[in-house]
């Protein structure tokens, strides 16, 4: 088994651990956002109101999904990394590291911005009355969009560290 040097192997145990909070605040943005539920009375009876009803919180949850999976393999690939000592597939992960994170994480901005953009237009509309239902909901959504821009953030950094690696290796 190769020897990692020691500088190697603390960026690769920080870009594991900026993965693991990336893929922990989409998680829970996932889970805040599936269960953001809103039971509207209308004239045909009650109807449930969810991120599906949406356009852009239908975009920020589909972004937020194909990060969550890439965190995922990513996470994969850095511990089997830091078991091995080797990356998998060579010089060409350094690459897919590069392109992947700069993608995910403008996704990531894109679909947060669509939240916010979305709900914070609509907080304000709803702020002046304070007994609406809606307001519970919009106020998740805008915790939701908040946890994704901030796993956003953790994977510009991820982003920062695999620019620096790829003309080393490659």
């Amino acid at each position: 088994m190769p020897e990692m040097d020691k500088k190697s192997s603390v960026s690769i145990t920080c870009i594991f651990l900026l993965r693991v909070l990336t893929f922990i605040f989409l998680l829970i943005a996932l889970i805040v956002t599936a269960t953001n539920k809103l039971t509207q009375v209308t004239i045909n009876g009650p109807r449930e109101v969810k991120f599906k009803d949406f356009g852009g919180y239908r975009y920020m949850v589909s972004t937020t999904a194909v990060g969550f999976v890439y965190n995922l393999l990513q996470m994969t690939l850095s511990i089997c990394t830091l078991v091995s000592g080797n990356r998998p597939f060579g010089n060409v992960s350094y690459i897919f590291d590069f392109f992947g994170d700069k993608i995910i994480s403008y996704l990531l901005l894109s679909g947060s911005a669509a939240g916010f953009s979305y709900f914070g237009d609509l907080n304000t509309a709803l702020i002046k009355s304070t007994q609406n239902p809606f307001n519970s909901f919009v106020k998740k959504a805008i915790a939701s969009a908040s946890l994704v821009l901030i796993g956003f953030l953790c994977t510009a950094i991820t982003s920062i560290f695999s620019s620096f690696a790829l003309p080393k290796k490659v």
